[in-house]
C-alpha cells in the first residue's frame, strides 16, 4: 500500500473529524459568536437529547434495522412523566417515564418479530405507523395542548436537577450521558449478547445457523432503543420544562444521520456508539452553525438531507470496495 493509498484510507476513517474541524474554522471566521461561551452552553444543550437517541439508534442500526418510533416515544414518554409528577412523586415518575419508554420499544421488536419483519424496509414502515400511534397517544392525552412545569405544585429538584445542575463543572446531563455510553459501548464490545447483535445485523440466516440468538437480539435493541429515546425525551423537557405532544418531532432524522455520518453500516453488522458520538456532535454542530449563518430551516433540510445520501453512497462505495 503506496503512501497516497494510506493517506486516502485515513481521511476516509477520519471523515467526520475531518468535517468537524472544517465546520469549526469556516463557522468561526464567519460569525464570530460562534466561539463565545453562550453558544457553546447552546450547542451542548443540543447535543444532550440527540445523543441519547443516537446511541440507541446505533444498536437498532448495528442490528439491521431502523426504528422510526422514537418520535412518537419520545413524545409520549415526555406527556406522561410530567403528568404523572403530581400524582407519584418526581422520582417515581422518572422511573416511570423510563420503564414506559423501554416497555414500547419492547413492544415493537416483539410485533416485528410475529410480523416476521426481518427486513430493514418492513421495520421502516412497522415503525414508522407505531410512531404516529403513539404521537396520536400523546396528543389524545393532552388534548394537543402543551403541558408546562412551572404549573406543577411538586417540587421538580429531580428534573430541574437533570436540565440545569452541575456536577463540579460538569453537568448532570452529560455525566448521565458518559454512564450510558460506557455501559453501551462495554456491553456491545466486550459481551456475547453484544457480539449476537453484530453477528445478526451482518448476515441473519448465517447467525441462525450458528446458533445465535436473532430473535431475541432483534427485542432486545428495539427495547434499547426505546429506553434511551425516554431518556433523551426526559433530557429534553427537563431543560424546555414544557412537555409538548409532538416533542420528539425530527430527532429521527437527526439520529440516523448521526449514527450513518458516525460510521455505522445501514447494511448492519459493523458500528460502534464511540464513533456515533462524533456523528452527533457534527450533527449538532451543523445545525448550530447553520443557525447562526442566517440559513432557514427549508435550507437546513436540505442540506442534511444531501448530506444523509452522501453518507449512504460512501458507505456503499467503501462496501463494494471492500469486496462486502
Amino acid at each position: 500500500m503506496n503512501m497516497g493509498t494510506k493517506i486516502k484510507k485515513i481521511l476516509l476513517e477520519y471523515l467526520v473529524l475531518v468535517f468537524i474541524v472544517i465546520l469549526v474554522i469556516v463557522t468561526a471566521i464567519a460569525e464570530p459568536k460562534f466561539m463565545t461561551s453562550a453558544n457553546l452552553n447552546n450547542i451542548l444543550r443540543q447535543f444532550g437529547p440527540l445523543s441519547f437517541v443516537a446511541l440507541g439508534m446505533t444498536f437498532v442500526i448495528i442490528g439491521g434495522y431502523i426504528d422510526l418510533s422514537v418520535v412518537g416515544i419520545m413524545s409520549l414518554v415526555t406527556v406522561v412523566t410530567v403528568s404523572l409528577i403530581d400524582v407519584t412523586g418526581q422520582v417515581v415518575a422518572l422511573i416511570a417515564g423510563i420503564v414506559m419508554g423501554a416497555a414500547m420499544g419492547l413492544f415493537n421488536g416483539l410485533l416485528l418479530l410475529a410480523g416476521g419483519a426481518n427486513t430493514q424496509a418492513k421495520a421502516l414502515f412497522i415503525t414508522y405507523g407505531m410512531s404516529m400511534l403513539y404521537g396520536a397517544a400523546a396528543l389524545i392525552f393532552t388534548a394537543g395542548g402543551t403541558l408546562h412545569m412551572s404549573w406543577l405544585t411538586t417540587p421538580q429538584t429531580v428534573f430541574a436537577a437533570i436540565g440545569s445542575g452541575n456536577i463540579g463543572f460538569i453537568s448532570v446531563s452529560f455525566v448521565v450521558f458518559l454512564v450510558c455510553l460506557i455501559v453501551l459501548h462495554t456491553f456491545l464490545s466486550a459481551t456475547h449478547q453484544g457480539m449476537a447483535i453484530r453477528i445478526a445485523g451482518g448476515n441473519k440466516m448465517a447467525g441462525e445457523l450458528s446458533g445465535v440468538p436473532v430473535n431475541r437480539s432483534l427485542v432486545l435493541i428495539y427495547m434499547l432503543s426505546g429506553l434511551m429515546a425516554a431518556i433523551g425525551a426526559i433530557v429534553l423537557f427537563s431543560r424546555t420544562t414544557m412537555a409538548n405532544p409532538a416533542a420528539g418531532k425530527g430527532y429521527e432524522l437527526n439520529a440516523i444521520l448521526a449514527v450513518v455520518l458516525g460510521g455505522t453500516s445501514l447494511k448492519g453488522g459493523y458500528g460502534n456508539v464511540l464513533r456515533t458520538v462524533l456523528g452527533v456532535l457534527l450533527v449538532t454542530l451543523m445545525a448550530n452553525c447553520l443557525d447562526l449563518l442566517s440559513v432557514t430551516t427549508y435550507y437546513q433540510t436540505v442540506f442534511k438531507g444531501s448530506i444523509l445520501v452522501m453518507a449512504i453512497w460512501l458507505d456503499n462505495r467503501n462496501k463494494q470496495q471492500g469486496g462486502e
